[in-house]
């Protein structure tokens, strides 16, 4: 099966479509990889008060930075892919084109919800707490690991093919 499943529209450069995708994917780990940290390892470690506000507030600034720095470049990176590769109609009409949807949506409701948790982390940690915090992060973050899982999952059926 050809990696790509899609026939590349006429003029699409194939070095400049590469990068595309070498990028996309390295931000997506990133971001995928740093929430799933904070919601599974970080954010316990402070509604159990076993980290330090200092440490804490730079960790989840660090997702923020991480956040709001692969919303640009998977935005710029995915809307190339999808250009070159996909019609209208193959996005809203095919099962691979669905998938490419199904990730959007995903993403950007990933992202809203780290923006939460960070919003709800930051305004606590500004007033010098940490468990409460925390405790308020705790289904947003939750929920963005959830939809980070689901978006592994998604690319995992883009890049290996669709079984159906």
């Amino acid at each position: 099966m050809d990696f790509l499943a899609v026939p590349l529209q006429s003029g699409v450069n194939q070095a400049v479509l590469s990068v595309s995708y070498v990028l996309h994917m390295v931000f997506a780990a990133a971001l995928t990889g740093s929430v799933l940290y904070v919601a599974l390892f970080v954010n316990p470690a402070a509604v159990a008060g076993d980290i330090g506000n200092e440490a804490f507030a730079r960790v989840t600034g660090g997702l923020t930075t991480v956040s709001r720095a692969s919303a640009v470049v998977l935005l710029l990176t995915g809307g190339h892919q999808a250009g070159n590769l996909y019609t209208f109609e193959s996005l809203v009409g095919s099962p691979r084109g669905h998938l490419v949807l199904t990730m959007l949506v995903l993403w950007v409701a990933m992202t809203a919800l780290v923006e939460i948790a960070g919003a709800r982390l930051r305004r606590g940690l500004d007033a010098g707490k940490l468990r409460e915090p925390a405790r308020e992060a705790k289904p947003f973050l939750r929920g963005a690991a959830a939809l980070a899982v689901l978006l592994l999952i998604d690319a995992g059926l883009l890049a290996g093919g669709l079984p159906f």
